[in-house]
C-alpha cells in the first residue's frame, strides 16, 4: 500500500519499529521517530531509512524544535502514536505494588502528551499493557486530551487479543485512540486467526535458508536437549513428562510457569512473544515438531514482521529477541491505522 501525503505521522519510542512498519502498510508516511536505545535505533534506521530517527532520551526533547525541523504547523500532523516503554506495568512488575508504582518509566505517557500540545494533531494512538488502563495516569491523561478537545468515547480505550486482528499469538493489549475531529467508528474485527503452521510453512527449514536469524546452531547441555526430545510434539508440556525428566527447579516449583519447555500447537496461534521467545526455559517456545526453540526469524513472523525485515546480525541474539518480544505487533497496528485512515479522508 503506497504511502498518502495526507497521511503523516510520527513514531514515538519507536524500538525497532514495528509500530513504523504498520503505520506504513496502512498507507501513512513515518516523517520521523523517536528511540532511545542503540539497538533498536539502529534496527529502525536499517528498515526506515525515509523517516528521520531521533536516537535521544525524550525528556531531553524539544519538540517544539522538533515540529521547527519536520517543517510543520501546529495542527498539521496527522497522527502521533506511541508506546511509551510499559514494563512498569507489565504483569510480573505489578505483582510487586512499590516496584511498579515507583517505576520512573509510567510517567512517559506525561512526555508523549507534551508532544501532544506542541504538535496537537488531528488523531492520537497509544499502545501499552493493558493494566495501564486503570492507572490514575491513565485517567489523567485521557482527561486532558479531552480538556484539548480530544473527542472520547466508550471504544476510545480498548483491550484487546491482538489474534483477532489476524496476528498469529495470544497477546492482550490496551489501545487508546482520541480524535479531534470526531469519534473514531470501531468495528468488530472479522479475522479468521492465523495459526503457527500458516506462518512457519512460508519458511525454508532451518539451517539451510540462508538466512542469518533461522540458520544459526544453539549450544545445550545433553540434559536439555534429552527434555526437548521427549516433549509430546504438537502441543506438549514438560507436564507430559515423567518427573524424572524434570529440572531441579521445576521439582521445586511444580506449579509454577507451566509453560516453559513447552511446544506450539500447528493449528492453534502461538503464546505471546516475549523478550525470551528462543529461549525454552522462558515459555512455551520450542517448535511444534522439531527438537529446537523457534529461531529469530519464526518469532519475528509470529509477530507479524515482513519476512524480510532485517535485524542487524553483528547484535547477540538475545538483544534482537528482545526487541522482537518488546515490539508492536505490525498488523495489530496496521489494523488500527485503517480505521484512523478512514476517519480522517472521510471527515
Amino acid at each position: 500500500m503506497g504511502q498518502d501525503s495526507r497521511l503523516t505521522a510520527i513514531d514515538l519510542f519507536s524500538g525497532a519499529g514495528g509500530l513504523t512498519c504498520g503505520l506504513k502498510q496502512a498507507g501513512f508516511k513515518v516523517l520521523s521517530a523517536v528511540e532511545i536505545a542503540v539497538a533498536p535505533a539502529t534496527t529502525y534506521k536499517v528498515n526506515h531509512k525515509d523517516s528521520l530517527l531521533i536516537q535521544s532520551d525524550i525528556c531531553q526533547l524539544s519538540p517544539t524544535q522538533i515540529m521547527r525541523d519536520l517543517k510543520l504547523q501546529k495542527g498539521q500532523l496527522t497522527l502521533l502514536a506511541g508506546c511509551p516503554p510499559c514494563q512498569g506495568f507489565s504483569s510480573l512488575r505489578t505483582r510487586n505494588k512499590a516496584l511498579s508504582l515507583d517505576d520512573p518509566r509510567n510517567d512517559l505517557i506525561f512526555e508523549f502528551l507534551k508532544w501532544i500540545e506542541v504538535f496537537y494533531p488531528q488523531v492520537v494512538m497509544l499502545e501499552n499493557v493493558p493494566a495501564l488502563a486503570k492507572d490514575n495516569r491513565m485517567l489523567a491523561f485521557c482527561q486532558k486530551l479531552e480538556l484539548l478537545g480530544y473527542i472520547l468515547t466508550p471504544s476510545s480505550l480498548r483491550i484487546e487479543d491482538i489474534s483477532h486482528y489476524g496476528v498469529p499469538q495470544r497477546r492482550r493489549r490496551m489501545i487508546l485512540i482520541m480524535s479531534r475531529k470526531g469519534a473514531i467508528e470501531v468495528t468488530k474485527s472479522n479475522f479468521k486467526s492465523k495459526t503457527v503452521r500458516e506462518v512457519f510453512k512460508r519458511l525454508k527449514p532451518a539451517g539451510q535458508s540462508g538466512d542469518p536469524l533461522h540458520d544459526y546452531e544453539t549450544n545445550r547441555s545433553e540434559k536439555i536437549k534429552q527434555l526437548i526430545r521427549l516433549v509430546p510434539k504438537n502441543g506438549g508440556s514438560r507436564d507430559d513428562l515423567p518427573q524424572e525428566y524434570w529440572l531441579d527447579c521445576h521439582k521445586r516449583y511444580p506449579k509454577g510457569f507451566k509453560d516453559v519447555y513447552g511446544r506450539m500447537a500447528w493449528d492453534d496461534v502461538a503464546p505471546t512473544i516475549t523478550g525470551g521467545c528462543i529461549n525454552p526455559s522462558k515459555g512455551r517456545f520450542l517448535h511444534p515438531e522439531e527438537n529446537r526453540a523457534i529461531t529469530l526469524r519464526e518469532a519475528s513472523l509470529l509477530q507479524t514482521f515482513p519476512i524480510d525485515y532485517k535485524f542487524p546480525i553483528g547484535l547477540s541474539r538475545d538483544t534482537i529477541a528482545l526487541m522482537i518480544g518488546n515490539a508492536l505487533p505490525p498488523e495489530f497496528i496496521k489494523q488500527q491505522a485503517l480505521l484512523i485512515k478512514k476517519h480522517v479522508l472521510e471527515s
